[in-house]
């Protein structure tokens, strides 16, 4: 068994037993919307790539925007990045002889 790591020094407050002995028809998605066959026919699978640590300047208030959504900004930066330049190379794609 893999053995749990966290920077936290308590345990937390998760009941791992009941959830390791949850079944599917015991979890409440009443919140979460169906996802409907067109969704998975535009979703595209995107597998973690090795990262390059850097340092960036970003402009205060975007900055903040990110970090106001939430943890994983930095992924969601580089999320945004990824789709420009997989649309500029798009359009380079569709403009070469």
């Amino acid at each position: 068994m893999r053995k749990s790591v966290s920077k936290n020094t308590s345990e937390g407050k998760t009941d791992w037993e009941a959830l390791r002995n949850m079944k599917n028809e015991d979890i409440d998605l009443s919140d979460s919307p169906e996802l409907m066959d067109a969704w998975f026919k535009r979703a595209k699978l995107h597998l973690p790539k090795d990262k390059e640590r850097i340092s960036i300047f970003l402009d205060k208030d975007v900055l903040k925007f990110f970090k106001k959504v939430g943890t994983g900004y930095q992924t969601r930066i580089n999320a945004i990045l990824r789709a420009y330049v997989e649309a500029f190379e798009e359009v380079k794609k569709k403009k070469a002889p």
